[in-house]
C-alpha cells in the first residue's frame, strides 16, 4: 500500500512539474547568438532592447573614443546573465542602477552579471562606460572603424556597431536612437535620423541626432570630420540633408549631382512603394578609398569612388529603396536577404524604366540571356545563398529578375499592390522570404510557390520568364540579343561583386 501510494505521489509531482509554465523555469544564462543560421554567433538571447541612447566624445587626433550607453530593454526570460557585442574596453556596468560584473568572452562578446537576477517581463536599464581606440579592434581580421584624414567613418555590414556602442547586434532587434557626439570644434558629426540640437562648450561641440522610427544595428552609422552639408525637403516635406567630405576633389561635382536628387528619388519610390517610413533622408560621402554604398538608415553612405565617372542615379536610387526594403521591412534572418538586396536591385530597373533607358522586362531579358546555363551564378539560390556567401551577385540581380516574373505573373496592377501591403503590413518589423510569397498567393489570388520555387530555391537557371499583357514592358525573348545593356549595368556588378564596401564580412 505504501509503496502503491509513493508511486502515485511521484507520478502526480511529475505531472505538476510538467505543467510549470516556461517563465518560472530558474534564472539562467542568454544565449550569445540570437541563433541566425549564417551569423550563429551574431546578436544575443533573453532580451529585447526598445531605445539606444549613446552619449560619446571622440578625439580624431590619437582616434580616441569615450562614451556611455543606456539600453532600455525588457527580459524575456528568466536571467541569470546576458551577453552584449562590444569590442571596446568597459569601465563599468550598471544594470537597474546596480553594478554588475562583467566579463569578456570570444572576440567581441561582453558577458554582464547583474546583481540580482532578472525576471521575464522585467524592464531593463542598462548603463555601460567605456573607451578606447575603435581603429584597433577587428572581427575576424575585418574593421568596420575607418579614420579619415580630418576624422572616422563607421559603417558595414552585417555588423558595425560593436566598434562603437554595446548592442544586441542582428536586425530581428530593432531599437530607436539617440546619438550625442562631441567633438573638437571645427569639425562634424553625422549620424542617422533629425539633427535635434548642437551646441559648444569648451572647445568642443555635441551633435545630438534622434532616430525615432526602429533601426537595426548594422544601419546606424557615425562619420567625424569636416563636411559640406546642404539642406532641403522632399515634396511631403521630409528633410533632406546630404554631407560631402572637404577632400572629393573631382569626385565632388558628380556626388552632390546624384545626392542632391534624393528629395526627388523619395517622392518617386513612394508612389510606388508607399509612404516615406522615416522623419529623414539625405546620404553622406565621406573622404574614404573604396568602392560601394551602404544603407544605412535615413542616411546611406557612399564612397567617392561610385562617382569617379560622373553622376551615379542608380546607386540612390537603389540605396533609397532600402529605406522601405531592408530598413523598414528588415529581415528576420541572414538568409532572406533577397527581401533587401533583390528589391532594391529592382527599383534601379523600375529607375530606368521611367527614364526611358530600357524597361524592368528588357533589363530582366539581357541578366537572363547574358548568363549561360553553365554559370555558376544559377548555382546560388537568392533565398538562401549559403552562409559564405549571403552577399552574392544573384541575390541582387537573380533576386531582381524574380520580382519581374512575378510581375508578368500577376500583372502590373496586383504586384504594386503587393509591393504596398508589403510595406503597409510589416512597417518597421522583419520578415522571412516565405513570408512574401504568402502575400503575394493572398492579394493576387493565385498559385505562386513553384514561380518562387523556380527563380529563388532552385540551384539552375529557371526556364525563361513567362509573358503577360502589360507585366513591365513586356518583350518577346527574340529581342534579348538587342536590348540595351544600361551605362552603369557593369558598375553597378562591380560594386556588388565588392561587397559594396571593402571591410564587408561576407
Amino acid at each position: 500500500m505504501r509503496r502503491g501510494l509513493t508511486t502515485l505521489t511521484s507520478a502526480v509531482a511529475a505531472c505538476l512539474l510538467l505543467a510549470v509554465p516556461a517563465s518560472a523555469a530558474g534564472p539562467a544564462p542568454g544565449a550569445a547568438g540570437v541563433g541566425d543560421p549564417y551569423y550563429p554567433d551574431a546578436g544575443n538571447g533573453g532580451y529585447d532592447v526598445a531605445h539606444y541612447d549613446l552619449r560619446l566624445k571622440y578625439q580624431p587626433r590619437t582616434d580616441r573614443l569615450d562614451g556611455t550607453a543606456t539600453l532600455l530593454a525588457t527580459a524575456t526570460r528568466n536571467l541569470s546573465r546576458f551577453n552584449l557585442d562590444f569590442l571596446l574596453d568597459v569601465d563599468e556596468v550598471l544594470v537597474n542602477g546596480k553594478k554588475a560584473a562583467f566579463a569578456r568572452s570570444g572576440t567581441h562578446e561582453l558577458e554582464v552579471t547583474p546583481a540580482t537576477a532578472l525576471a521575464q517581463g522585467s524592464p531593463l536599464t542598462v548603463v555601460v562606460r567605456y573607451g578606447g581606440t575603435p581603429s584597433e579592434k577587428k572581427i575576424d581580421g575585418a574593421a568596420a572603424w575607418h579614420r579619415t584624414a580630418d576624422g572616422a567613418v563607421v559603417v558595414d555590414e552585417p555588423t558595425s556597431a560593436p566598434w562603437w556602442y554595446p548592442s544586441n547586434d542582428h536586425p530581428s532587434d530593432k531599437a530607436t536612437y539617440d546619438i550625442s557626439v562631441a567633438v573638437p570644434d571645427g569639425l562634424q558629426a553625422i549620424s542617422n535620423g533629425v539633427l535635434a540640437s548642437r551646441t559648444s562648450k569648451l572647445g568642443w561641440t555635441r551633435y545630438n541626432w534622434r532616430s525615432a522610427a526602429p533601426q537595426a544595428t548594422y544601419l546606424s552609422t557615425l562619420a567625424i570630420g569636416r563636411f559640406d552639408i546642404t539642406e532641403g525637403t522632399t515634396a511631403s516635406g521630409i528633410p533632406v540633408v546630404n554631407a560631402y567630405g572637404k577632400g572629393l576633389g573631382d569626385n565632388l561635382a558628380p556626388a552632390r549631382a546624384s545626392l542632391e536628387r534624393t528629395g526627388e528619388v523619395v517622392d518617386w519610390e513612394s508612389s510606388l512603394f508607399g509612404p516615406y517610413p522615416f522623419a529623414a533622408a539625405g546620404g553622406f560621402v565621406p573622404d574614404v578609398p573604396g568602392y560601394g554604398a551602404v544603407e544605412t538608415q535615413t542616411r546611406p553612405f557612399y564612397t567617392p569612388g561610385m562617382f569617379e565617372n560622373g553622376a551615379f542615379m542608380e546607386v540612390v536610387v537603389h540605396e533609397t529603396a532600402h529605406q522601405w526594403f531592408g530598413n523598414s521591412v528588415s529581415v528576420r534572418n541572414w538568409r532572406d536577404l533577397w527581401l533587401s538586396e533583390g528589391f532594391a536591385t529592382y527599383a534601379q530597373w523600375l529607375w530606368s524604366e521611367k527614364e526611358g533607358e530600357g524597361t524592368a522586362q528588357e533589363l530582366a531579358d539581357h541578366a537572363y540571356s547574358s548568363t549561360p546555363a553553365d554559370d555558376p551564378f544559377w548555382q546560388v539560390r537568392p533565398a538562401d545563398p549559403g552562409a559564405g556567401q549571403p552577399f552574392h551577385n544573384a541575390v541582387y540581380r537573380r533576386g531582381a529578375m524574380a520580382l519581374q516574373a512575378l510581375r508578368n505573373r500577376i500583372g502590373d496592377r496586383d504586384f504594386f499592390a503587393v509591393l504596398k501591403r508589403w510595406q503597409e503590413e510589416r512597417r518597421y518589423g522583419n520578415a522571412t522570404v516565405q513570408d512574401f510569397v504568402r502575400l503575394s498567393e493572398r492579394v493576387s489570388g493565385k498559385p505562386l510557390q513553384r514561380l518562387f520555387d523556380a527563380w529563388l530555391f532552385t540551384p539552375s537557371k529557371p526556364a525563361p520568364m513567362p509573358r503577360a499583357g502589360g507585366g513591365g514592358g513586356a518583350s518577346s525573348l527574340a529581342s534579348q540579343a538587342r536590348a540595351p545593356e544600361p551605362r552603369s549595368w557593369k558598375k553597378i556588378e562591380a560594386a556588388q561583386s565588392a561587397h559594396r564596401w571593402p571591410s564587408h564580412r561576407h
